[in-house]
């Protein structure tokens, strides 16, 4: 259903599961675990699975809080997108990495729900992807005490928004990570 001509085939991509990242946040070992579960998935099926690692001032390209976090093993043979940016469309090589393997649609899991999750999102969106977060797939900490809603509050309205996110040829949605397919729309 894409709008991106002779773009079949489905990614999965796993958005800064980064030591420093998720340190702290809201069911981090449920949400690795279940990370782990779609990757597995997803080279079972032979799906590319994309890494997205994050760098910055305070997150040091080399530093173990910059690193992913241990119980998620890259392959080699699997893209690493290097970004500075919220969304792992802008100013990386993303694009082309799914053009390259006629990816039109993303499943999108890792963190954080309200930065990098959220602009992964709509990026992916406004350039013509179907996009699928995975609702229990995704974390972040808690920044309540500056005025944000609590980790379960935000996930949740996240989730509830994007199942319901519309626009022409497009596709969006929340799906578990048990119903995640990666050959058809409905999850």
């Amino acid at each position: 259903m894409t709008t991106l001509p002779d773009r079949p085939n489905t990614a999965l991509l796993v958005i800064d599961v980064q030591n420093g990242v998720v340190n702290g946040s809201h069911n981090r070992d449920s949400v690795i675990a279940n990370i782990d579960r779609l990757i597995a998935k997803a080279r079972a099926e032979d799906v590319p699975v994309i890494w997205v690692q994050h760098s910055d001032d305070n997150l040091k390209r080399g530093s173990e809080s910059w690193a992913y976090v241990p119980e998620l093993v890259r392959r080699e043979s699997e893209p690493l997108v290097h970004k500075s940016y919220g969304d792992s469309f802008e100013d990386t090589e993303l694009e082309v990495l799914l053009a390259d393997r006629a990816v039109g649609r993303i499943v999108v899991t890792g963190a954080q729900t309200d930065e990098c999750i959220r602009a992964t999102l709509h990026g992916g969106f406004v350039r013509g992807y179907d996009v699928t977060l995975v609702g229990d797939a995704h974390m972040t900490e808690d920044l309540s005490p500056y005025g944000a809603p609590t980790p379960d509050k935000v996930i949740a309205h996240t989730n509830l928004y994007w199942q319901y996110h519309r626009a022409p040829g497009r596709r969006a949605g929340t799906v578990s990570t048990d119903e995640v397919s990666f050959t058809t729309d409905a999850g």
